[in-house]
């Protein structure tokens, strides 16, 4: 535990302790807006689509070698 020797120092933690809490709601904010962006139907366009590609790709693929057998 810390030992203060005056009020000053004390007032000085308290203000410290006081926007390190505000930095980190801030913080929260943010996240939380990330967190509603990432929901969003259009934000899941780009990895359905490159998945798609990705295992049409393997699909048409394994067709070819299908074929020649």
């Amino acid at each position: 535990m810390k030992q203060y020797n005056n009020s000053k120092e004390i007032n000085h933690d308290l203000k410290r302790l006081r926007l390190e809490r505000q930095i980190a709601w801030e913080e929260i904010k943010g996240l939380k807006g990330d967190f509603k962006e990432s929901l969003q139907p259009y934000n899941w366009f780009g990895p359905i689509l490159s998945s798609a590609k990705k295992y049409g790709i393997l699909y048409f693929i394994g067709l070819l070698f299908k074929k020649k057998k």
